[in-house]
């Protein structure tokens, strides 16, 4: 599956001065695929670590922020010696203690050293007891597939490629097509597992089936990631959003929410979706 995110990744890694690099957005995005796809086109080794899984590393960091010690603890660890000639990738950060902190010291003892971070509800995450390495890691938002993407991974490059070039006459004379096309993706939408469903054999049920399950993975998340006190304010906000997106007026109204509301009482709930990247807010709309 081709993204656009890659060139962003290659970017990263030719600069002269490059700093770890936080792979940020909402579940199941693609972000881990984005840094294994990317690591196998490099002509130097690649480490993968997945702090969610590996429970054996949850101490990694909390002994003291030598990185050449937890290099050496790495290298055991996964059987491969791992240094500045190593692409490491942390993956599922937020689920180690001081994980996000260590980030500094990857870039002030090991700079020449490329460093990929992804975590779910990292943004979240961010804002817990860790110290946040400000000014010593870079930034990448990924979001799900846009239309030229879809278009891509539907084997439509030739589509694609007339669109961004603008090629109005081969746009028109292949209207049709680009409708059928916006129309399934207005439909399955851009994350890339539910692309994968819809590829397989164009099964609109199947494609519904993961979109629910989708859903629920981020329902789940509430629980598992939210303050308790705010966890149905956060559920109701939610369940809002797409009456909020079909009314005529954009503004975000909390009315909607629930007969009375007030943003005092959602102000929070609001706040933590936009960090868990479930929502954004466009340059046109308000809240209010």
């Amino acid at each position: 599956m081709k993204r656009k995110a890659t060139q962003k990744l290659k970017e990263w890694y030719a600069a002269e001065e490059r700093r770890p690099l936080i792979l940020r957005g909402a579940r199941q995005v693609g972000k881990t695929w984005l840094m294994k796809d990317f690591a196998t086109s490099l002509p130097i080794n690649n480490v993968y670590v997945n702090f969610e899984s590996e429970r054996e590393l949850q101490n990694l960091f909390e002994q003291d922020f030598n990185i050449d010690r937890i290099l050496r603890r790495l290298s055991l660890q996964k059987g491969v010696k791992i240094d500045k000639n190593t692409l490491l990738i942390l993956d599922e950060v937020q689920e180690v203690p001081h994980g996000i902190t260590s980030l500094k010291y990857f870039a002030e003892q090991k700079p020449e050293m490329p460093v990929l971070v992804a975590g779910s509800m990292l943004g979240v995450a961010m804002h817990k007891d860790d110290s946040f390495p400000v000014g010593k890691v870079q930034f990448l938002d990924v979001f799900p597939l846009d239309f030229e993407e879809f278009l891509w991974a539907t084997g439509n490059e030739l589509l694609a490629e007339a669109l961004v070039e603008r090629d109005w006459n081969s746009i028109s004379s292949a209207n049709l097509k680009f409708e059928e096309m916006l129309k399934d993706y207005y439909y399955v939408g851009g994350m890339p597992k539910v692309i994968n469903q819809y590829l397989k054999n164009n099964d609109f049920e199947a494609v519904r089936e993961e979109q629910l399950l989708l859903i629920a993975s981020y329902d789940n998340d509430f629980s598992k990631h939210a303050p308790v006190n705010i966890v149905p304010r956060i559920r109701q906000a939610w369940n809002s959003i797409v009456a909020q997106l079909s009314k005529e007026n954009k503004k975000f109204i909390y009315g909607v929410i629930r007969d009375g509301a007030r943003a005092r009482e959602y102000e929070i709930a609001l706040e933590w979706l936009y960090d868990a990247g479930l929502f954004l807010q466009s340059a046109t709309s308000e809240i209010g």
